[in-house]
């Protein structure tokens, strides 16, 4: 992996990350498509917005269809006709939120599945393995994320894990790329809430050596405030030459907030799951489409909005879609919220190679957040 800075604007900046099957601009969002599809949308659907690289997920791959089918098609490129960027987190999160199915030691996590109940064992190697298997154009370190209120203690046994885990896994990639793998590798910075922890994991990540790294356990419950002020403290921390992830982020607010310390990749699950379940984005805020007041509201989504579905169809017939059910709601709804995030995050590009961006997340946020659509 190359990654190539080619504009700052303070600490925020725009690059290109040189990736096996392409160029990725960046700052990016990456739509998540945890089970090889991104929910109510086609492949075509994603670059016909723009998509250069999307987020898959190695626990429920692993689990459904498995990983030596999906090789055997050839790699998760061909299984789901993608032929642009992939990347794959190692399953962390999945641990971390199956707490009740779940046991981790210095091996690895012993789980119950959420689909059958089955026992399964990941390691940091085996994750690897499978990310490998997968074909992942970047894979994510195994960690161990501990909970928003954990204590000290805790937070310290899940970093020293995260941080044993990090060493194999990056043992067994770098065998990997001798066997012809060319997949990359991102380090994970944990730590919870506390600085010297934060720190420390941080240090052990940039030591590592990994093409990238990723800041995670952020985005659990804590204040919003306490999120910030933990991204910002974080983010400084990480060597400028290198591109910086941060896991499971997707509203405007938490993107900007982070473009502006330096961040330069993001994901979220949120954006479609929200569409799915009736709220849409604006420029003037988001809103729910189901409530009454949209059943005889013949415009768009959004008026600024470009998107095929602003140009072609009515608040009123999508909310008929979601009050009946229809499945085409989902792909339009779905369609819509993934191109309106893309547009922002193509915003901040062109902010950021002008020299404006504080200026042009100033403007965004006050409509934003004061608009007159704001959850209508």
């Amino acid at each position: 992996m190359r990654f190539s800075i080619t504009c700052r604007d303070g600490e925020a900046r725009t690059g290109i990350l040189q990736l096996a099957h392409g160029e990725v601009n960046t700052p990016v969002f990456m739509p998540v498509g945890t089970n090889g599809t991104v929910k109510a949308l086609t492949t075509g659907d994603l670059k016909e917005i723009g998509f250069e690289i999307i987020l898959s997920n190695t626990y429920h791959l692993y689990l459904r269809p498995g990983e030596e089918i999906v090789k055997k098609s050839g790699g998760l490129h061909k299984f789901i006709n993608w032929d642009r960027n992939i990347l794959t987190d190692s399953g962390g999160f999945q641990i971390y939120s199956l707490s009740a199915l779940r046991k981790i030691n210095i091996d690895g996590a012993v789980f119950q599945s959420h689909i059958d109940g089955s026992r399964h064992f990941l390691s940091p190697e085996k994750t690897v393995a499978i990310q490998t298997a997968l074909g992942s154009d970047i894979q994510m370190q195994l960690d161990y994320c501990s909970p928003w209120g954990a204590s000290r203690r805790e937070a310290e046994i899940a970093l020293d894990i995260t941080s044993n885990w990090l060493r194999r896994t990056k043992f067994t990639w770098e065998k990997a790329l001798n066997e012809g793998y060319n997949g990359d590798l991102f380090s994970i910075v944990q730590g919870n809430f506390f600085p010297d922890l934060r720190e420390k994991s941080a240090n052990i990540c940039v030591e590592s050596g990994t093409p990238g790294i990723a800041i995670g356990g952020l985005s659990v419950g804590e204040p919003q405030q306490l999120y910030y002020e933990t991204l910002a403290a974080a983010a400084a921390m990480l060597p400028m030459e290198k591109p910086r992830y941060v896991m499971g982020i997707g509203t405007p607010d938490y993107i900007l907030n982070a473009i502006e310390h330096g961040i330069d990749m993001f994901d979220c699950v949120s954006l479609t799951r929200e569409a799915r379940n009736g709220r849409v984005y604006t420029h003037k805020g988001p809103f729910a489409l189901k409530k009454t007041e949209n059943a005889s509201d013949f415009s768009p989504i959004d008026k600024e909005c470009a998107c095929k579905v602003c140009k072609e169809y009515s608040r009123a017939y999508l909310r008929h879609l979601f009050k009946t059910k229809e499945i085409l709601y989902s792909m339009l709804a779905s369609y819509h919220n993934l191109y309106f995030i893309n547009e922002l995050l193509t915003g901040c590009r062109n902010a950021i190679n002008e020299k404006r961006f504080l200026e042009y997340k100033k403007q965004f946020l006050s409509r934003y957040r004061g608009g007159e659509e704001n959850e209508k």
